[in-house]
């Protein structure tokens, strides 16, 4: 079993994704909105690559069923239902819902993958769910970090090289490439405080700035929810 970290997918094609196994994750905030949707009883999550297409898709659905969400540049998109927040994706809000997501980073990186063969969402939510079903398929696996307009951020990063620590030190046959073995050094030197570390990054920052410390903090918690979202024909839904 070999693991691969992909710091950004911006220079790769869709179809190198054909047949693998992938983990994209966008901790602040796509990929942990999406695990909180999902864990409240979203029915499913469509993500969307372009506004524009978010705009058709939700106009050809059946509007008291579906929900238009997220953000572009931090904020809620006007005309949208939800932002980009975790708290605003409660049980009363999204039960039984779709979702359209579209996000500045996290929607595209799942969209740029849709051709693999398995495709989950991880963040520090699901974080050790994510391991256990990895752990369970035995299949390589490259882990996508969103990161943060086509570049690298310290906290999908810091993300991945906790679930490949995780990993190897259940797996004993393990392989790591060189970017996976990378993950794995800046996590153990940076993921011991997660909320601290959210705080200092770049992004983490920024979403500060724009009035959205809480999202940051609710980003922060490690393994709250046991689901893993799952790709299958378009839509994310639970494994």
């Amino acid at each position: 079993m070999k693991i691969n970290v992909l710091y950004s997918n911006i220079f790769l094609d869709d179809l190198y994704f054909t047949g693998k196994t992938v983990v994209v994750i966008d901790v602040l905030r796509a990929t942990s909105v999406i695990v909180t949707a999902i864990a409240n009883g979203a029915r499913e999550i469509i993500p969307v690559s372009t506004l524009d297409f978010a705009m058709k898709v939700s106009g050809d659905a059946f509007r008291s069923q579906t929900l238009l969400c997220g953000e572009r540049n931090t904020k809620m998109v006007e005309g949208f239902n939800l932002g980009n927040s975790p708290s605003e994706y409660t049980s009363e809000v999204v039960s039984g819902k779709s979702i359209i997501l579209y996000t500045t980073n996290g929607s595209k990186s799942i969209v740029k993958a849709k051709f693999a063969e398995n495709l989950f969402i991880a963040s520090f939510l699901n974080l050790k769910v994510v391991v256990k079903h990895l752990k369970k398929l035995k299949k390589d696996v490259d882990i996508v970090c969103a990161g943060t307009n086509g570049f690298f951020n310290m906290e999908d990063s810091i993300c991945a090289g906790t679930i490949v620590s995780e990993l190897k030190n259940e797996i004993d046959n393990l392989t790591l490439s060189d970017s996976a073995a990378a993950s794995v050094t800046l996590s153990k030197f940076t993921a011991r405080s997660i909320p601290n570390m959210l705080h200092k990054t770049e992004h983490g920052k920024l979403l500060i700035e724009n009035g959205f410390k809480a999202d940051v903090e609710d980003c922060a918690i490690l393994d709250k929810y046991n689901v893993i979202p799952y790709y299958v024909s378009g839509v994310l839904k639970k494994l």
